[in-house]
């Protein structure tokens, strides 16, 4: 088992991608805490890793509250003694042109993708340096952590912000053994996607089916979503990887959308 007995925390687990990481992990013997504003919903993926044999605790986690965060922190460290692996993956997306975008969606934005990633960072940097074992921080990018598309300022500035996180991370805790990477997927079917179907078909005057073909997956190889599998494994590979050989670098996930 490529985890065995390392304690993962992984924000905004409840559901989508945070969900399949956990039960990736879980499945590889790491002991996996779900993290997500929904308490109720986090406690049913703990019972369903709970039920295949393997050991999950779920805490609240509202991202943006640097309290909540470092209680949350707190709890895991109390129970099983540190924290290993940091998936900062709890997000949201909200479409708007630049002009009509509201500035405290903007806000909200920034601080649920960039806010969120610092204070989980901030919180079990600590700990990862005192265990003497350092760790893997991994941040849930996006192909838009490296190009942009309409009606996202928010999202593409937020998730360009995540590449510079894990850069300086990368550089502070490389000799602590503490390692930082960033996951960039292309478009995921998930709910969080297909929220944005028909926001965008709206913004864009085009019907639903075109903003699938003509806007997501155009710049695909095989016409094909991202999935929360593809997500799950590079994940795996980040957070199982211990050597500094590839902290610091982003792999982008996307079906051949975007290539570097």
């Amino acid at each position: 088992m490529k985890l065995k007995d390392k304690v993962c925390i992984v924000t905004g687990a409840a559901s989508g991608i945070g969900k399949q990481i956990a039960l990736t992990y879980a499945r590889e013997g790491g002991k996996v805490v779900i993290a997500d504003i929904n308490l109720q919903a986090a406690q049913a993926v703990v019972d369903e890793i709970q039920k295949a044999g393997g050991q999950a605790m779920a805490v609240t986690m509202d991202v943006t509250s640097e309290s909540e965060v470092n209680a949350a922190v707190d709890k895991v460290v109390k129970a099983w003694g540190g924290v290993d692996v940091l998936v900062s993956n709890a997000g949201v997306q909200i479409v708007h042109p630049v002009e009509e975008f509201p500035f405290a969606e903007w806000k909200k934005m920034l601080a649920i993708h960039l806010d969120g990633a610092f204070l989980t960072t901030k919180a079990c940097v600590p700990h990862m340096k005192a265990s003497g074992r350092g760790g893997s921080i991994i941040y849930m990018g996006s192909v838009h952590s490296k190009e942009a598309s309409v009606l996202k300022s928010a999202y593409v500035t937020a998730k360009h912000g995540l590449i510079g996180l894990c850069k300086t991370v990368s550089k502070e805790g490389g000799k602590h053994g503490i390692r930082a990477n960033v996951i960039c997927p292309g478009f995921v079917r998930t709910p969080l996607v297909d929220k944005q179907i028909p926001e965008q078909a709206k913004e864009l005057g085009i019907s639903e089916a075109d903003v699938i073909a003509k806007v997501m997956l155009k710049e695909t190889v095989d016409g094909e979503f991202t999935t929360v599998q593809d997500v799950a494994e590079v994940a795996l590979l980040f957070a199982g990887f211990e050597s500094n050989a590839l902290t610091g670098q982003s792999l982008v996930v996307s079906h051949g959308w975007f290539m570097q």
